[in-house]
């Protein structure tokens, strides 16, 4: 796996890369910033692995992604990318406020948002994160609907967080389980959209009151 994708994951640049990705991915959510993770990570499992069978005192190559770094980049590009989408709709005016009034499905969200965020039910944001979009509608809501930052950051924190932890487990216990392989990638990859699908699910389902 790891001279698969060496010339990817074996760069300080990798980090740059996902960072990017998912930073751009709340107006693109097209990037496969979440393939990007679970194959850094899935290397990071290769370069531990590859350590321990050399023997005690064995240290893993430089060249092998950091698993905590990975982490820490994903999560801060996910947070900068939902402030960056939620000060855009923050200002966006009238014209932002006419293209959701035109959308019932933007309006109901609306609402269902106002309301989650007003009970302190930020655990809708989290769940929102791993549905496909679901970030991208939460912060251009949130914005438009101008609520309070202090109640929008807190849980933009946790949501990122928690999908970036999520996707380094899936593509670092899934190396570990069926090896460094593009198999282990892509189990990892599909239990990555199945728990957006769920997700996107469980967001639909949600009361709105």
């Amino acid at each position: 796996m790891l001279e698969s994708v060496g010339s990817l994951t074996g760069s300080p640049w990798i980090y740059g890369l996902i960072a990017l990705s998912v930073l751009l991915d709340v107006f693109l959510p097209l990037l496969p910033s979440g393939v990007l993770v679970i194959t850094a990570a899935t290397a990071a499992a290769a370069g531990s692995a590859a350590g321990a069978g050399a023997g005690a005192g064995h240290v893993v190559p430089n060249d092998v992604p950091d698993v905590l770094v990975i982490i820490l980049c994903a999560t801060t590009a996910s947070v900068a990318g939902d402030l960056v989408a939620y000060r855009l709709a923050w200002r966006g005016g009238e014209r932002l406020d006419r293209a959701i009034a035109r959308s019932r499905r933007l309006t109901t969200a609306q609402e269902r948002l106002g309301q989650a965020l007003a009970r302190g039910g930020g655990p809708l944001m989290v769940l929102a994160r791993f549905a496909p979009a679901g970030r991208s509608v939460v912060s251009l809501i949130a914005g438009a609907a101008h609520r309070r930052a202090r109640d929008f950051v807190p849980w933009s924190v946790i949501a990122g967080l928690s999908w970036a932890a999520y996707s380094v487990a899936l593509g670092y216990l899934g190396a570990h389980w069926l090896g460094a392989t593009w198999l282990a990638t892509g189990v990892s990859v599909v239990a990555l959209f199945g728990a957006g699908g769920l997700a996107a699910f469980l967001v639909r389902r949600s009361p709105a009151a």
